[in-house]
């Protein structure tokens, strides 16, 4: 099992060097809502209940909440280092973590090689760099390249005067999320310095580019925009493939738009309510749907008691995706997809303490991939409540 820890920097212990915080020219800049941590992730066995290998990610900003800033494709793990732009890519094995590169101010291994011919070039004071770091500028010579493209296909000027126009804001684009699509390939998803730093209220509502890389080749494969019908085609048919629900055998039966009609109507319904909501339209519906983009590890549970094939529920207070939701007063009923008659229920419980508005209470399931065994998380303000449910055997129960 991979766990992951943070504890935040305390000015009084331990104030870091503006070296440590800054390792390189793309490196973000902290503040508040934004506090730099000390990162660890941990390989532990469980059946002898001892850690076998760790990995120590000083001064640093990893986002652990829900997996988004580590994705595990079978034995590859690849790190996100928001704070300074960096993929660190790793090859599990035997309880053990092997570095395998990483990503960001340089993509070969022997780039720092090459430029340290070069009279510029600081390898002991990366954030002095004058040039652009090798994966930003792979990123802008293929919009450059595609845009020129254009203007040699079509004689249209528009694409080129607007990569030049919009050149420096380009260049300021900083990774904020990142999943493996397989062994191979990596899917990061860009936005503004403001963005990636928690700053703005609505970052989904922001500008960003979703990039395609091709590790061993060290190539930009594609670029969409989080206005791109095209990446949106590619998702709702090929929905498994970002979800890698063929990694497990239970994860084949994880419900989704590309393989099953009525997770497909679900999401065309949701679709069709942005179109024609107020302030709506197709391309605000496009953004909403690529906010999902990248797909966190581990995000979907197969679990065949929520197969949209198998059964009915209300997908506004239960789904396959692993995330809090609005707390219902009553319980979540389940209908046969066959017959249509009530199967089963479950409510995550009320709390002891009364007067907390329903609004603001939220619980979140997570259903074991396999058995009839699940736990509800719920929350209102800083209470907690967990429930563990289990599948209720009416044959063995016995009147008193």
């Amino acid at each position: 099992m991979i766990v992951g820890s943070a504890n935040y920097i305390h000015d009084e212990f331990h104030h870091p060097t503006f070296q440590e915080m800054y390792r390189n020219n793309e490196s973000v800049e902290p503040n508040f809502r934004y506090p730099l941590e000390d990162t660890t992730v941990h390989i532990v066995d469980i059946i002898h209940g001892v850690r076998r290998d760790s990995i120590n990610l000083k001064v640093d900003k990893i986002f652990l909440s829900h997996n988004q800033g580590i994705y595990l494709y079978k034995k590859t793990l690849a790190i996100l280092s928001v704070q300074h732009q960096t993929v660190h890519l790793y090859y599990v094995d035997d309880g053990a973590f092997y570095p395998l590169r990483s990503i960001g101010r340089f993509c070969h291994e022997d780039d720092e090689l090459l430029l340290s011919k070069f009279p510029l070039f600081r390898p002991n004071r990366a954030f002095e760099d004058k040039s652009i770091n090798t994966l930003k500028h792979r990123i802008l010579a293929y919009l450059h390249k595609k845009a020129y493209r254009k203007f040699l296909e079509e004689r249209d000027l528009s694409k080129l005067n607007q990569f030049h126009l919009y050149f420096e804001r380009l260049k300021a684009m900083r990774i904020w999320k990142m999943q493996l699509l397989d062994e191979d390939h990596l899917l990061m998803k860009y936005a503004s310095p403001d963005v990636v730093t928690l700053k703005v209220l609505e970052p989904n509502s922001h500008y960003c580019l979703f990039v395609i890389y091709c590790i061993s080749s060290t190539e930009v494969l594609e670029i969409f925009d989080n206005n791109s019908e095209q990446l949106v085609d590619l998702y709702e048919f090929f929905t498994d493939n970002f979800r890698n629900n063929f990694l497990t055998p239970e994860g084949r039966f994880c419900s989704s738009p590309s393989n099953n009609i009525y997770s497909m109507q679900i999401h065309r319904n949701f679709r069709q309510t942005i179109t024609s909501a107020r302030f709506g339209g197709p391309s605000e519906a496009m953004k909403r749907i690529l906010t999902g983009l990248p797909i966190s590890a581990q995000s979907y549970t197969p679990s065949p008691y929520l197969d949209q094939a198998l059964f009915s529920y209300d997908d506004h207070r239960i789904s396959v995706m692993e995330r809090p939701k609005a707390f219902g007063d009553t319980p979540i009923q389940f209908y046969g997809r066959d017959s249509g008659l009530f199967k089963y229920e479950m409510y995550a419980g009320a709390l002891q303490r009364t007067g907390v508005p329903p609004g603001r209470r939220l619980v979140a399931y997570i259903f074991h991939p396999t058995a009839p065994f699940a736990i509800s998380v719920q929350r209102a303000n800083a209470e907690y409540v967990v429930n563990f449910h289990f599948r209720l055997n009416t044959s063995t129960l016995t009147e008193d």
